[in-house]
């Protein structure tokens, strides 16, 4: 456990003494008989469902159902506009402008670096080992005094590997900003989430998402889990009602369906075996990285061109993630585990690729 760690030093002097924005619903504790508070539309919406009225602005109810499924308390959960918005609050959080940095590890999931920029905050890149694993020597050497985050994604995009988490468990244990683990994958790892270390290290941010394995990818819900003084700085600078009541719904309804969700995460694991095995017959593919998600990354062969073979698929109407440029996987494609059938058609089309 890192009993060193001091929450009160790392968030920015602003932050601490911000008054968040709290409507009059919040304020009211009774019941209800009529809201006169927040300048709506009294007479309801044009839709069916009465979205006249503002959503809960804390997400109350699904963190409810969360709680229940992921053994985490609602106090140690923060519900947001998708995992993108759970990491700009965390920048906005802790680390002050043209002063402060993260670490990230690349190749990692481009926001951390987008979000960085936007808010002005220095990146120190470590790169990962050539197993994608954390180079702990070397981001020991990188931290300095103004260093707040260590951004870390397991199973990490866009190489699919889970990160090994006593290395995860040492930067824990010695540093003493945040560490972020990125979860976004985690229900297609044979590895367990790391939620049930928040009890061990107040240092410690988990984020997760209802976009991929939830297949809910278009109503932008994500979630993040921490110790408590965490999350409700979280909610002091988030804006007021950050998630939709739509959204929320449909959330709580997908919530009541796991035995559904766990259904299509077995298939997807089935799948992206499959899909696996028949790249390797291709003469393109050298190389077919072991993955943790719901996604493969292929290393092209070297007599062949990744952006080349990437374009030839834009063509035939096939969307795939061109990784070529990027660091340490050069030459590579990331490709999303499909139906049987778009699979299929990604099989066939490779197939019948001539080499330029």
């Amino acid at each position: 456990m890192n009993i060193s760690f001091d929450l009160q030093k790392i968030i920015r002097k602003n932050i601490l003494a911000l008054k968040p924005y709290t409507s009059a619903r919040v304020e009211f504790t009774g019941t209800a008989q009529v809201y006169l508070d927040a300048n709506e539309n009294a007479f309801g919406s044009p839709l069916n469902k009465l979205y006249n009225r503002y959503p809960d602005p804390y997400c109350t109810a699904i963190k409810e159902k969360l709680s229940a499924i992921k053994g985490v308390p609602p106090e140690n959960i923060f519900v947001g506009n998708g995992s993108d918005e759970a990491i700009d609050i965390l920048y906005r959080m802790v680390c002050e402008p043209a002063v402060d940095n993260v670490i990230i590890c690349s190749p990692t999931y481009g926001m951390y670096t987008v979000s960085a920029n936007i808010n002005n905050v220095a990146i120190i890149n470590v790169p990962l080992t050539t197993s994608f694993q954390l180079d702990l020597e070397k981001i020991e050497n990188a931290i300095n005094e103004n260093t707040k985050i260590i951004w870390i994604c397991s199973p990490n995009n866009p190489t699919g590997n889970t990160i090994n988490k006593a290395d995860i468990e040492i930067l824990l244990n010695n540093f003493n900003g945040l560490i972020v683990i990125d979860e976004a994958y985690i229900n297609f790892s044979r590895s367990k989430s790391c939620i049930q270390a928040l009890t061990e290290y107040p240092n410690l941010v988990i984020l997760q998402t209802m976009s991929k394995a939830w297949g809910l990818a278009a109503l932008r819900v994500g979630m993040a889990y921490a110790s408590y003084p965490i999350i409700e700085l979280m909610h002091k600078v988030k804006p007021p009602y950050n998630v939709n009541e739509a959204s929320q719904t449909l959330v709580l309804n997908a919530l009541d369906n796991i035995d559904k969700v766990n259904g299509w995460i077995k298939e997807i694991v089935a799948l992206r075996r499959s899909l696996t095995e028949a790249l390797l017959t291709l003469p393109m593919v050298n190389l077919v990285y072991p993955s943790d998600a719901n996604f493969i990354l292929i290393q092209i062969s070297e007599n062949f061109d990744a952006t080349l073979i990437y374009n030839y698929l834009c063509k035939q109407g096939i969307v795939v993630r061109n990784r070529a440029t990027v660091t340490n996987i050069n030459n590579c494609l990331r490709i999303t585990i499909g139906t049987p059938k778009e699979n299929e058609i990604l099989i066939n089309a490779l197939q019948q690729y001539k080499n330029n």
